[in-house]
């Protein structure tokens, strides 16, 4: 690989071409060699003062609150269970008569503790204290891409499914276009694919179509959709 590196310095024409191989072959290595699993980079992110990201503030959360809210609203939604509730931004949005929020990173769980301490119709735990609780509604709100290795995406899904009595709704990419996320904490799947072959008994009840469809970068849209289910 050096003597890649010294070569581009020697050849003329040559040097920009690979010197983007260079770092593109080394860039990747550290990243796939620090990446520390989905778990952990979530628990360090938010003990470092992190948030949940931009789907979860502003213009991103206020959409995402009225296509649920106008759904708990319409379809009578007395519980919901989320996974994945993140630092609570979103929550606060949020118009749900019996909460459980449920998160793999305790620091996040303390946070949101803390921010609906005076709530009693919302509760927090982490997912390792996750007892089998059910719900009307189960949410799944930016979190199936972050979702980097297969066998906790499998849990997570069966989970996710087996809490809902009645709807399971999905805010997710649903995709398998990953080029370049390598190490990252991104990876696309076909979750559609994956529920049509696990989940039988479900059905696509609603399609929805992000109001902020992503084009040039992430502060300006989003690569998630709404996917509801029924059960059938």
């Amino acid at each position: 690989m050096s003597s890649m590196k010294e070569q581009s310095k020697n050849t003329p024409g040559l040097g920009r071409f690979a010197r983007r191989l260079y770092w593109r072959i080394t860039g990747n290595r550290k990243k796939l060699k620090a990446f520390p699993g989905s778990g952990k980079y979530w628990e360090q992110r938010y003990a470092s003062g992190g948030n949940s990201g931009v789907g979860s503030y502003e213009k991103f959360a206020e959409f995402k609150a009225e296509i649920i809210n106008s759904f708990v609203t319409r379809h009578e939604v007395i519980s919901a269970i989320e996974f994945g509730c993140g630092d609570g931004n979103q929550l606060q949005l949020a118009h749900y008569q019996k909460y459980l929020g449920l998160d793999v990173s305790e620091t996040a769980i303390s946070l949101c503790k803390q921010k609906f301490a005076s709530d009693t119709n919302k509760t927090f735990k982490v997912m390792g204290e996750y007892e089998g609780e059910m719900g009307d509604l189960s949410l799944s709100l930016d979190v199936i891409y972050h979702l980097v290795e297969d066998e906790v995406f499998e849990s997570y899904m069966r989970t996710l499914f087996k809490a809902a009595s009645r709807y399971v709704i999905i805010y997710s990419s649903n995709s398998e276009d990953n080029e370049g996320r390598e190490g990252t904490h991104v990876k696309h799947r076909n979750f559609t694919s994956w529920i049509e072959e696990n989940a039988s008994g479900w059905k696509i009840k609603e399609h929805v179509p992000n109001k902020y469809p992503y084009k040039r970068g992430y502060k300006t849209g989003v690569f998630a959709d709404f996917y509801i289910y029924e059960k059938a």
